[in-house]
């Protein structure tokens, strides 16, 4: 099975990440489990980028599903281009993708994914709204470098 990106997306985080030598398996390549690690990375750097922190002691992000398509192997050494995409926000959720492209080989995807993230009470469990840093992101710090104002969410 195969899962698209959406074409009402929008870019919201890039961020560059090495490859590392431990990223990679016995085979020779990157191993399947890092992609969702480099993808969790981007959701992380976008929310700490607007908020300060990913979650408080009372809030936070939890992830109710991923995935990732693998079109070609990602072998060490080298730096990545990750962006990171959002669209689709909910009441309580919001949706998230990632391309991954190497810096040496720009315009070329070795892998998109994405995570739906859920805005959660860290007492109980339970979704809360979308938190007004999410839904509003007009006026806050650019999420881009040289951007004045990240763009308004679409919606679905």
């Amino acid at each position: 099975m195969r899962f698209s990106l959406p074409d009402h997306k929008i870019l919201v985080q890039e961020i560059a990440l090495p490859i590392l030598w431990g990223d990679m398996d016995s085979l020779g390549h990157v191993n399947n489990t890092v992609y969702f690690r480099y993808m969790e990375q981007a959701r992380v750097s976008w929310i700490a980028t607007l908020n300060g922190q990913v979650n408080t002691a009372d809030e936070g992000p939890v992830i109710a599903n991923t995935f990732c398509n693998f079109y070609r192997p990602l072998v060490f050494p080298g730096d990545l281009v990750v962006r990171l995409y959002v669209a689709n926000p909910g009441r309580t959720s919001i949706d998230t993708f990632v391309a991954i492209e190497r810096r040496d080989d720009p315009g070329v995807i070795y892998a998109e994914g994405g995570a739906t993230l859920v805005w959660v009470s860290m007492t109980d469990g339970r979704p809360l709204p979308l938190p007004g840093f999410i839904r509003a992101l007009e006026g806050h710090p650019p999420a881009l470098p040289g951007s004045d104002t990240p763009p308004a969410l679409p919606r679905a």
